[in-house]
């Protein structure tokens, strides 16, 4: 019963930002991986980046699509089960509709290895 809601789509103008927020709620423990994927019009959907935790290291690490790197920023927090995409320089080409992914979920009755996605949110870039 992991629910993904999804936050911050829009419009805006090439050379802008934007910031995409995802919660995450089902009597959540942690989480492993957290992202965000998109599809664009006529094409597939594809990796944005996403930020694994790990419990044993205490750590986080984050991972981009190549088409992204410096631009958007990848972020999380495991006290709120939330992740958030910070999207900067925008171009026309980032024009998509954002999907939240979450992977590898500890909720206080069960373990689930499956893939759970948000209902996506559009983010249209003008030129």
């Amino acid at each position: 019963q992991v629910q993904l809601v999804e936050s911050g789509g829009g419009l805006v103008q090439a050379g802008g930002s934007l910031r995409l927020s995802c919660a995450a709620s089902g009597s959540i423990v942690s989480i492993n991986v957290m992202g965000w994927y998109r599809q664009a019009p006529g094409k597939q959907r594809e990796l944005v980046a996403t930020i694994t935790s790990s419990s044993i290291t205490s750590s986080s690490r984050p991972n981009y699509a190549d088409s992204v790197k410096g631009r958007f920023t990848i972020s999380r927090d495991n006290t709120k089960n939330t992740v958030s995409l910070q999207m900067s320089s925008l171009k026309a080409e980032d024009t998509a509709v954002y999907y939240c992914y979450v992977h590898g979920v500890l909720t206080t009755t069960y373990y689930s290895g499956k893939d759970y996605w948000g209902k996506g949110t559009l983010v249209t870039v003008s030129s």
